[in-house]
């Protein structure tokens, strides 16, 4: 078998540092060896100065790149045979090459290892070390914290460039090293390595060390000021906090404000709730429920039943949808908020300075209140596409279809997203003529192709006509006929329509509040980093306005960090931590999906494994008549931890929490499968993805010497 060669460097530097100890070459590296050959090494040197000055560059260079002990002695030894000129010199170069030697070398043995298999708790300390990496590095060779070799293995698992490795080690060491070689110029005074660096001069390393970061942390400083200049600071504050938006991340924030006492004022124009309670999650969920009844009692044959029907009414369905809504709304209600320590104001709110925000209520009243933070809650809304006659022909978004009474005739749902392939199998299980048009080759792009698949077989078993691969390119109005031109296959293809429903992504909701007046940073969201927090430092953002991701859950998620890095930063701040995200479309199959998927597995060239368990095979399912789907599971080569799992099938949103919890607590799949899990129930599903990876990865050596031991035990 033919070894990597990585192998061969592996072998090779074990050999090395095997043969170290094994001669005990150590023992020629302590001081009072070095001592007892002084005037030895300072004749040669005397005699051969070239010869022994590249013999003593060769041995520090392999000493430091092997991580050998000795390197302090070795520079003693240096500043004793070359003076403190020519030593500096030397040891300033040997120890930076080999240094980076032993860089290099771990990198290229185990780097990509560490990053890809701790992918996710990196991604923090990789921002870290690309943004103030050479500022580390250097306090870190200033200051002895660590040990030499140690600082070099431990870089090299890191993302920083070999050569601001090896610029900032030459410059970072230099100081140390000046200070060694010139205890060697006095060799015969010194009594132990200790007494080399006094307390004072370790003190002045430090301070020396600890400089650049203060330096940078006070630029830091020193721009956020600047961010400030011509605005006049309230000397005292109304609220500790002003929350603008009352939907799932701006009624989080006040309530964590609220809960810790401090003084918070929640303004929401609107109703409160935000999207999801009025126009998103709970709408649309309420009426795919709804949708699901009548499509199971289509399905009456699959439980055993000979027919069935049912008689409804579209605008009785679309109530039910609003009763819903109003049973919710309790939850999000001013009253509730009110009464937990919160002062919602109702009306339109401006910041009209970083530390003032003014707020228009119904009845025109102003009111102006200084904070000392600001949370921007201000949420999304849907994208409006650039397509020429879309006027004309009038359409509706996720926010206004549910003003709808009569059921369309037939509805054009445009996106090919979780939106739109919601709505899409929703209203054409109501009894509409849908047809669903996406410009890119399959539905759900940020979902693997087998998973989009089966949403695409579930949407057209419901009657959705797909048109994949069509780009709206106009609207028009023939003869009172309403019509949808896109291109396809580089031919135009004319779609007749009755109603249009965009679906095609939403948008941060960034005007109107004083943002882009103020000279706060916007893109297509807010921009913050990773506190949350705009270029405003005492402005922060959260949820669908703030990105990166647009789901409820996540806006809470980010409510947390806003909250609190509003209210104590800077005595305290956490960064919002994105490693475990997880989210569901819930369409007839569901689909759930945490970490990595294989497109981006394989985008990203992280190794990887695929354990792919078909529901088809489980007993519950089958008893549902609901088998169809997979948990596919994304492992390490040969390990069991989860670096992502997508579920389609049945009540997927549910099942996925018990990889969300596994993931976020490092829990592997050896661990899910000794989980007792209840007979029978669809969370079973997990556990044989579990037990599926194991046959695959059952140690058939051991095994083999098992059956022998058992045909041994039977005679």
């Amino acid at each position: 078998m033919r070894l990597d060669k990585r192998w061969w460097l592996l072998l090779a530097l074990l050999a090395g540092i095997t043969l170290f100890f094994a001669f005990d070459l150590g023992q020629y590296l302590n001081l009072a060896t070095l001592k007892r050959h002084q005037a030895t090494l300072e004749a040669w040197r005397a005699a051969q100065p070239l010869q022994a000055a590249l013999a003593f560059f060769a041995a520090y260079v392999l000493v430091t790149a092997l991580s050998l002990p000795g390197a302090a002695v070795m520079t003693l030894a240096v500043g004793a045979v070359f003076g403190l000129g020519w030593g500096t010199l030397i040891v300033s170069f040997a120890s930076s090459i080999g240094a980076l030697l032993a860089f290099l070398a771990a990198r290229w043995l185990l780097g990509d290892w560490v990053q890809a298999r701790f992918a996710d708790r990196l991604a923090t300390l990789n921002a870290g070390m690309a943004r103030d990496g050479a500022f580390y590095l250097f306090t870190l060779r200033l200051v002895p914290i660590l040990p030499f070799f140690v600082i070099n293995l431990v870089m090299g698992l890191t993302r920083i460039r070999p050569l601001t490795f090896y610029g900032v080690s030459q410059l970072g060491m230099l100081p140390g090293t000046l200070v060694y070689v010139n205890a060697g110029t006095q060799l015969g005074r010194i009594d132990s390595l200790a007494g080399i660096l006094s307390p004072g001069l370790l003190g002045a390393l430090v301070l020396l060390g600890v400089f650049p970061l203060v330096a940078r942390k006070l630029g830091d400083a020193l721009r956020a000021r600047k961010v400030y200049a011509g605005w006049t600071r309230p000397r005292r504050f109304d609220r500790n906090l002003v929350v603008i938006g009352g939907g799932s991340a701006g009624l989080v924030t006040a309530y964590i404000a609220a809960a810790v006492r401090a003084k918070v004022t929640l303004v929401e124009q609107g109703e409160m709730g935000g999207d999801c309670l009025n126009t998103g999650c709970v709408p649309s969920k309420a009426l795919i429920r709804s949708a699901r009844f009548l499509s199971q009692v289509a399905r009456a044959p699959d439980f055993g039943v000979r027919s069935a029907s049912a008689d409804h009414d579209f605008a009785d369905l679309m109530e039910r949808v609003q009763r819903v809504v109003q049973q919710i709304a309790p939850h999000d209600s001013v009253a509730r908020y009110t009464a937990l320590g919160v002062d919602v104001a109702q009306g339109r709110a401006r910041i009209v300075s970083p530390w003032q925000v003014e707020i228009t209520q119904a009845d025109g009243q102003v009111r102006t209140l200084s904070t000392r933070s600001i949370v921007v809650a201000t949420g999304g809304q849907p994208l409006v596409p650039d397509i020429p006659g879309l006027d004309q022909v009038g359409y509706l978004t996720s926010e206004t279809v549910w003003a709808l009474r009569q059921r369309p005739g037939r509805l054009l749902v445009l996106g090919g997203g979780p939106i739109g392939c919601e709505l899409a199998q929703t209203f054409a299980r109501l009894g509409s003529q849908v047809t669903q048009v996406h410009r890119g080759p399959r539905l759900l792009p940020r979902e693997d192709a087998d998973a989009a698949e089966l949403v695409a077989q579930g949407l057209r078993a419901d009657g959705v006509a797909l048109r994949l691969g069509h780009e709206a390119v106009r609207c028009e109005v023939v003869d009172g006929q309403k019509t949808l031109v896109a291109t396809h296959a580089g031919a135009e293809v004319r779609i007749a329509f009755d109603t249009l429903l965009l679906a095609v992504g939403r948008q941060a909701r960034l005007e109107g509040f004083g943002l882009q007046e103020l000279g706060v940073v916007t893109g297509r969201t807010l921009q913050v980093n990773g506190l949350l927090q705009t270029n405003f430092p005492n402005i922060y953002a959260a949820g669908d306005v703030a990105g990166p991701y647009q789901f409820t859950h996540v806006a809470a998620h980010q409510a947390w960090y806003a909250a609190v890095n509003a209210l104590f930063a800077p005595f305290k701040s956490f960064q919002a931590d994105y490693r475990v995200i997880p989210w569901a479309t819930f369409t007839e199959p569901e689909v759930a999906r945490v970490g990595l998927n294989e497109d981006e597995a394989r985008a990203r060239k992280i190794p990887h494994e695929v354990t792919v368990y078909d529901i088809a095979d489980l007993d519950r399912a089958i008893a549902d008549s609901e088998a169809r789907g997979f948990v596919k599971v994304l492992t390490p080569p040969g390990r069991d931890r989860i670096l992502g799992v997508t579920i389609v099938g049945a009540h997927a949103a549910e099942l996925i929490a018990e990889y969300v919890l596994a993931m976020k607590h490092g829990i592997g799949l050896n661990k899910i499968l000794g989980t007792i899990h209840i007979y029978p129930t669809m969370a079973e599903a997990n556990k044989y993805a579990a037990g599926q990876w194991k046959r695959a990865h059952a140690p058939q050596k051991l095994l083999g010497w098992v059956e022998r031991f058992h045909g041994w035990r039977r005679g």
